[in-house]
C-alpha cells in the first residue's frame, strides 16, 4: 500500500485554480519533497493531502483511506501545514506531554527532555511558547511532531527559520524517521535540505499539467 496517492487533483480558491491535474505518489517508507517558489501550489497540495483543503475533483488516498476522515488517520499522520495552537499557560514541556498523552504515550517514557535537548530547547522547557522566538517555535513544533508516534509526516517548509546547523539536524532526523519505516511528504525551498533528508525531489511543474 502506498502512503499517499494523488490522482487528477484539481483544487483552488474560489474561481482561482491552484492545482490542475496533479498526480503524486509517496511510497510507504519513503519521502517526497516538492520544491518551488511561493505561489506554485505546494502548501495547497499539502493541505489537500492533510484533509484540510476541499478539493474540486480527483482522488486522494492516504494509506488507502480518505484524508482527514477518521481518528485512525490522525493517529497515523502528523501535519504542520496549519499554524500551531498554543494552549494558554502551558509550557513547552507541558505541550509535549499533552501530545504524548493524547497518543497513548507515557510522558515519562517518551523522551521529552531528550527531544527538547536535541532541538536546543532544554533551557526553554518551562517557557510558554508565545514567548519563544520564531525559530524556537519552529523547533518546538518539529520536536513534538517527531516525538509522537506516526506513520506519515506532512511538513510545510520544516527548514524555515532554522540556521544551517538546525537544518542539518532536522534533515538527519527525517532520514532516521524514514529509515525506521515512516513516510514523508514535505514542501521546501532548500534542495540541499531535501537531499540530506533522503527525500526524492520533485516540482509542481512535474506533478501538474498547470501549476500557479
Amino acid at each position: 500500500m502506498e502512503a499517499v496517492e494523488v490522482e487528477g487533483l484539481h483544487a483552488g480558491y474560489g474561481a482561482t485554480p491552484v492545482l490542475v491535474d496533479v498526480n503524486l505518489t509517496v511510497p510507504a517508507g519513503e519521502g517526497v519533497c516538492v520544491v518551488g517558489e511561493n505561489g506554485v501550489g505546494k502548501s495547497t497540495l499539502l493541505r489537500c493531502v492533510s484533509g484540510l483543503q476541499e478539493i474540486e475533483s480527483g482522488r486522494i488516498t492516504v494509506f488507502g483511506g480518505d484524508p482527514g476522515a477518521t481518528p485512525e488517520f490522525w493517529r497515523a499522520v502528523v501535519t504542520t501545514v496549519e499554524p500551531p495552537t498554543w494552549y494558554p499557560g502551558l509550557t513547552a514541556r507541558e505541550h509535549a506531554e499533552l501530545v504524548c498523552r493524547a497518543h497513548g504515550q507515557d510522558p515519562a517514557e517518551a523522551g521529552i527532555d531528550e527531544a527538547l535537548e536535541r532541538f536546543g530547547l532544554a533551557k526553554h522547557a518551562d517557557a510558554i511558547p508565545p514567548s519563544l522566538s520564531s525559530g524556537q517555535k519552529q523547533r518546538l513544533v518539529l520536536a513534538i511532531a517527531l516525538l509522537r508516534p506516526s506513520s506519515l509526516l506532512i511538513l510545510d517548509e520544516p527548514e524555515q527559520r532554522l540556521d544551517r546547523e538546525g537544518r542539518a539536524d532536522v534533515a538527519g532526523l527525517l532520514a532516521d524517521y524514514m529509515a525506521g519505516g515512516g513516510s514523508l511528504l514535505m514542501a521546501s525551498h532548500d534542495d540541499d535540505f531535501a537531499i540530506a533528508s533522503g527525500a526524492a525531489i520533485t516540482t509542481m511543474e512535474s506533478l501538474s499539467a498547470v501549476a500557479g
